[in-house]
């Protein structure tokens, strides 16, 4: 009566552990989207929501765009790229918005963000990723910082150097302190909910990553094959969720990000290209926050595909340790014991030791040490055949579409944007 008791308390635990509070770790995370005005949870929320992202991504630049063409100004004042600036932004942070709106809509942003699905957690893994969440909005901060505060260098000169004097409010100096504030809110505005979305794949692939290195555990210990399969099945699954909520995203971010990238290119290397860093400044800050949002995603998506897989390894490294020490000879001299065999071990553990001076740092899943064979008692050969097997033919890892995302694919990546390069200099500045 006492065990069901204790089994039903359990349950409980578990059950409320999924559910949503007040106070709970997302607590401090939901209070940064409601002051962003990006939380979605309320019908009162939403609409305020969208009424800002309408604001501070059409609205706003279309007007400054027009209205502060400044068709009479010097040649330092000028802005022949802000047409270009502007779409840029806006079009990525449309896609950033209206994707994050679904995923807090359809999943909501517990379910999201897997906090759910932590009560099955071991504790090393909740402890990370919770640290790891608070983490997030500091590396949010690093990113969008110092951009933000070059851009507003910028602005806060152009403004104050006389650029324009439009008193649409009938004070010259109050309209433009009034225009500088609303192009700078809209800036920020557009830059924190790319970026957002992209902090908020890196934090999800983060969790993965700490499920990965505690399943790795598993060959350190007597694990049956069963239960380690069940346990990589999970994590499969949990990847391929990753891969089909965010495979839109990340798509339509790198296509978005090259058309922009390129067209930037191509206005920048004409023959009639007036440059300077008064004109090209901006574009150029544009351009690296466009860019370091596209090497969070890859490199995300990379790291956890290459770390998914490398569990093959450590599977079949596991195996060949087992099978070697499972080994023993008969009829051995004692005195001479033959090359390879060290009493009754196969191999010395400090053989792999002292090769490890020059290694700086490794996990348990790129580990180049010998493993404990704990699994030769309970496990049989063809048992751990058929799991080294199976992890042989089912990798894991970040897909787009089918498309595995591991370091092949961004070197291929890399390779056709660079070829794309090549191909735009030759036709403007004649490179081939």
């Amino acid at each position: 009566m006492d065990a069901e008791r204790a089994n039903l308390l359990a349950k409980r635990k578990d059950i409320s552990r999924t559910k949503s509070s007040a106070h709970d770790e997302l607590h401090s995370f939901r209070s940064w989207l409601r002051w962003m005005c990006v939380d979605q949870s309320t019908g009162w929320t939403f609409c305020l929501s969208w009424l800002v992202f309408i604001i501070f991504t059409i609205v706003i630049p279309t007007l400054l765009h027009f209205y502060l063409a400044c068709s009479d100004c010097d040649n330092r004042h000028a802005r022949p790229y802000d047409s270009h600036v502007q779409l840029s932004l806006s079009t990525l942070a449309t896609l950033s918005f209206v994707c994050l709106s679904q995923f807090v809509r359809v999943y909501g942003l517990r379910r999201f963000l897997f906090f759910d699905k932590l009560c099955n957690e071991s504790d090393t893994v909740r402890q990370g990723y919770t640290e790891q969440l608070d983490r997030s909005l500091q590396i949010l901060f690093i990113f969008v910082a110092p951009c933000f505060t070059a851009e507003a260098a910028y602005k806060i000169w152009w403004y104050s150097s006389g650029a324009t004097a439009i008193p649409f409010l009938g004070n010259a100096i109050v309209s433009d302190v009034v225009a500088c504030t609303l192009e700078l809110a809209s800036w920020l505005y557009r830059t924190v909910v790319f970026f957002l979305v992209c902090v908020l794949f890196r934090l999800i692939c983060h969790l993965q990553i700490l499920r990965l290195q505690d399943f790795a555990q598993v060959f350190h210990m007597d694990s049956d094959v069963e239960s380690v399969l069940k346990e990589h099945l999970r994590i499969r699954r949990h990847l391929r969720i990753i891969s089909h909520r965010y495979r839109v995203f990340i798509m339509w971010a790198l296509i978005l990000v090259t058309i922009s990238q390129f067209t930037s290119l191509l206005d920048t290397t004409r023959s009639t290209a007036d440059l300077s860093i008064f004109k090209t400044g901006e574009l150029a800050l544009v351009s690296v926050s466009l860019l370091a949002g596209i090497m969070i995603l890859l490199k995300s998506a990379t790291k956890i595909t290459h770390m998914a897989q490398g569990v093959t390894s450590l599977a079949a490294k596991w195996h060949v340790c087992a099978t070697i020490e499972s080994f023993e000879p008969q009829d051995v001299d004692t005195e001479t014991p033959p090359v390879g065999v060290l009493g009754n071990q196969v191999f010395s553990h400090d053989a792999s030791a002292s090769d490890n001076d020059d290694v700086v740092s490794e996990d348990e899943l790129d580990s180049t040490k010998l493993i404990p064979a704990y699994a030769r008692s309970t496990i049989s050969f063809q048992k751990r055949q058929a799991l080294v097997t199976y992890f042989e033919n089912n990798r894991a890892g970040i897909t787009v579409f089918g498309f595995m995302l591991d370091r092949t694919s961004l070197h291929t990546i890399v390779m056709i944007e660079m070829s794309l390069v090549l191909w735009l200099l030759g036709k403007t500045v004649g490179i081939s």
